[in-house]
């Protein structure tokens, strides 16, 4: 081979480590388009919600803020909520029609405030249990036939809303008494605050029954306008200073035995959003649910144990007398609107096929845990927290 034929060997034929080193460098470009794609993202969508919970030390306004922050993570922050406490826009009872008219993109309350305009809200949320627990009434409301007839609800009262429903509530007290109350007897005709269908059914107890905002139960009893009420768990009651006014606190309670927080989010500004948006705020929902409840038991224990050791709260079990009439009570009132509403009567068919079947599995199902607790801490009673 020639001196000049050996010159354009060399510079036309690349070398083995040049032709890989190229090729990598190609490969990991090619790569790095795949994994990194030009997307260019829209402005961030805000929802403006408001809750029925004022801000500040308030465990409720927490959760929906737990919920609006689970949104803006799941997004990335494409999808904000900007959440206004109690008052910021509308009245908690107007909460419902500003959701549906668009004044709010959202909110965050129970269905028990808007039982006024149709009783049928109280079924999704403070409505008789015939076992259940707040758990197993959203179950019944997402697979046992529930939605359908919620949504139902909201278009016989004129709401235009997606309902979303999280954090299944713990069963309420029966409230703060000024003595301890075991009796039907000890509670007949005392002035005591509730809401929702709970108002019908402790007025056939005996109870001369007013309804009031959370925020003024504890000046109410501190005036004399009532002589006991309830509102929801320990955390909250002591948040509203309920401590101060009484020293008799009665856990347990079937005239509200099973609720959970409603989110309200305007229909066209649901549709409006992406279907990935969409999933996000169901599966948030999903989501607090969890978590809620796990904060829940957390805290309310935690704030129970200061109401006993700190301000020197007794705190009792509801006596059986008491639950019982209690029950008698909601059949009462159960059966006279299932007479006059065929809708109703409607809602409370489906509940009772669901809690008939679900029920019968899990009480059957589930072991004595009152038993275990007292193999190892002694009579519930006496146990100190």
């Amino acid at each position: 081979m020639s001196k000049k034929e050996k010159t354009l060997k060399r510079v036309k034929t690349p070398s083995r480590r040049k032709f890989f080193k190229a090729a990598a460098a190609t490969g990991a470009a090619a790569a790095a388009t795949i994994a990194m794609p030009n997307v260019a993202f829209g402005a961030p969508k805000t929802l403006k919600m408001q809750a029925a919970w004022p801000s500040g030390a308030n465990i409720f306004f927490e959760m929906a803020g737990d919920f609006a922050k689970m949104v803006g993570d799941m997004s990335n922050g494409e999808l904000k909520i900007d959440l206004q406490p109690v008052g910021a826009v509308v009245k908690t009872s107007e909460i419902g029609q500003a959701v549906s008219s668009g004044v709010l993109d959202m909110g965050h309350w129970v269905t028990a405030y808007w039982y006024g305009k149709n009783p049928a809200a109280s079924l999704f949320g403070t409505g008789p249990s015939y076992g259940m627990s707040s758990q197993e009434v959203m179950g019944w409301i997402e697979y046992g036939g529930g939605r359908k007839l919620y949504e139902e609800t909201l278009s016989k009262v004129g709401f235009n809303y997606v309902g979303l429903f999280h954090m299944p509530m713990p069963a309420q007290p029966f409230g703060w008494f000024k003595k301890n109350v075991t009796k039907v007897s000890d509670v007949k005709g005392m002035k005591y605050r509730t809401v929702g269908l709970a108002t019908n059914v402790l007025t056939a107890m005996g109870m001369v029954v007013r309804q009031l905002p959370g925020g003024e139960i504890q000046p109410a009893m501190k005036t004399g306008l009532i002589e006991a009420a309830e509102f929801n768990n320990p955390t909250s009651d002591s948040q509203f200073g309920m401590q101060d006014v009484s020293k008799h606190y009665h856990l347990g309670s079937f005239h509200q035995s099973q609720e959970m927080f409603e989110i309200p989010v305007n229909t066209k500004t649901f549709n409006g959003l992406s279907p990935q948006h969409q999933a996000i705020l169901k599966n948030a929902a999903a989501a607090a649910n969890t978590d809620n409840y796990f904060k829940a038991l957390v805290r309310y224990s935690a704030d129970l144990s200061k109401l006993m050791n700190q301000h020197k709260v007794n705190v009792y079990q509801t006596s059986d007398e008491i639950l019982a009439q209690q029950l008698k009570g909601w059949d009462k009132v159960i059966g006279d609107f299932v007479k006059k509403d065929a809708f109703f009567a409607k809602i409370v068919a489906s509940q009772k096929a669901y809690a008939k079947r679900v029920m019968k599995y899990l009480l059957m199902n589930q072991p004595n845990y009152k038993l275990a607790y007292e193999n190892e801490f002694g009579a519930i009673a006496k146990v100190k927290i």
